[in-house]
C-alpha cells in the first residue's frame, strides 16, 4: 500500500522533532492541537448496544498523534461544530476535524471556518462511503421507490447528504417529484418511529443512514422486521478528516501522513473499527469525495 512507502518521509516529518525536542525549551516546542470529533460512530457520540460497532476510540488516535507530533492533542466530541462552538467546547478554536463530510462542510460554512479534506476513514468493510436507505413499515404495499408516489416521506437534515440530497436524487430518478414541503427528522430513530406510529392507514416512508441501521434494532428503537428497505441512494462520502486554515502546510502534511500510515498500526485500526485505516481522497471511488 502506498502509505507504507511514505515511511521515510514520515520519519523526517514526525520523527525528527521527537529527537530534537530534548535540545529545545518548553516555550520553543510547538503549540497543542485541538481535534474535534463529529463521527456518529465515535464511542462518545453513540451507544454500546451493538457489540463491536459504533465504539470508535478517538482518544487513542489523539494519543497517537500527540506522541508522533511531539505536541499535546486535545480531543473534543460534538455532533456538530456549531454546537461545539455555542457550548464553549472550542474556546481556543480547532485544528483537525473528523466527521461526516457533508456535515463538516455544512458546519464549516455556518461558522465561517476554512477547512481542507485530507483523508477518508474506511469502515470495517473497507468502504469510505455510505448510502441513504428509504424504508417503509414492513406491512406497507410499496415494493420499490417507484411505488412511493403520494407518500409522506421524512428526510434527514439538509446537511446529511445521504438522507437529503442523495435521497431527492433517487426519487427524481424514479419519477417521484420532490415534496412541496420537505419534512425532516433530525435523527434516523425519529423518522423510523414516526412512520411506525402513523399506522397502517397512512402511507409514509423515511430515509435513514446505512450506518445507523444496525443501531436502530440494537438499541431497541424498532424491532427486527418492523421496517423494509425499498431503495438505496448512490454512495456519498462518509467519515473524512479535515484540517482548518489554522494549520500550516508543513503541519497539515505531517498530520495527513500520520493518518495515512495508520494501516500499519493494527491495534489503532481495531480501536477505530477500520479495515484499511485512513485513505487518500484520490483513492476513494466516489469522485465527489475529492475536494471541490
Amino acid at each position: 500500500m502506498s502509505s507504507i512507502s511514505r515511511r521515510s518521509a514520515l520519519t523526517v516529518l514526525a520523527g525528527s522533532p521527537l529527537i530534537l525536542s530534548q535540545f529545545v525549551t518548553a516555550a520553543e516546542r510547538p503549540a497543542g492541537l485541538t481535534m474535534l470529533v463529529m463521527d456518529p460512530l465515535a464511542k462518545e457520540l453513540s451507544c454500546p448496544c451493538v457489540k463491536g460497532y459504533a465504539q470508535r476510540e478517538y482518544e487513542e488516535l489523539g494519543k497517537h498523534l500527540s506522541a508522533k507530533l511531539n505536541r499535546p492533542v486535545t480531543v473534543v466530541f460534538s455532533e456538530t461544530m456549531v454546537g461545539a462552538t455555542k457550548t464553549g467546547k472550542l474556546p481556543d478554536g480547532v485544528d483537525l476535524i473528523i466527521g461526516k463530510r457533508s456535515v463538516v462542510e455544512f458546519d464549516a460554512k455556518a461558522t465561517q471556518t476554512g477547512v481542507t479534506p485530507i483523508a477518508a476513514l474506511s469502515g470495517k468493510d473497507g468502504a469510505t462511503t455510505q448510502t441513504g436507505w428509504i424504508v417503509v413499515p414492513s406491512g406497507d404495499p410499496a415494493k420499490s421507490v417507484s411505488d412511493l408516489k403520494g407518500y409522506q416521506i421524512y428526510f434527514g437534515p439538509e446537511e446529511c447528504d445521504e438522507k437529503y440530497k442523495a435521497a431527492l436524487a433517487l426519487l427524481k430518478k424514479h419519477g417521484i417529484p420532490a415534496p412541496t414541503k420537505i419534512e425532516t427528522c433530525s435523527a434516523c430513530s425519529d423518522g423510523a418511529t414516526k412512520i411506525l406510529e402513523l399506522g397502517a392507514d397512512v402511507r409514509a416512508a423515511t430515509v435513514i443512514s446505512s450506518y445507523a441501521a444496525p443501531l436502530l434494532e440494537g438499541c431497541g428503537t424498532i424491532q427486527k422486521g418492523d421496517l423494509r428497505v425499498v431503495g438505496k441512494t448512490a454512495p456519498v462520502p462518509f467519515i473524512t478528516a479535515f484540517t482548518t486554515d489554522r494549520v500550516g502546510a508543513q503541519d497539515q502534511k505531517a498530520i495527513r501522513e500520520l493518518l495515512l500510515d495508520l494501516i500499519e498500526n493494527a491495534k489503532l485500526c481495531a480501536a477505530l473499527e477500520t479495515q484499511l485505516g485512513f485513505m487518500e481522497l484520490a483513492d476513494v471511488s466516489d469522485s465527489s469525495a475529492k475536494k471541490k
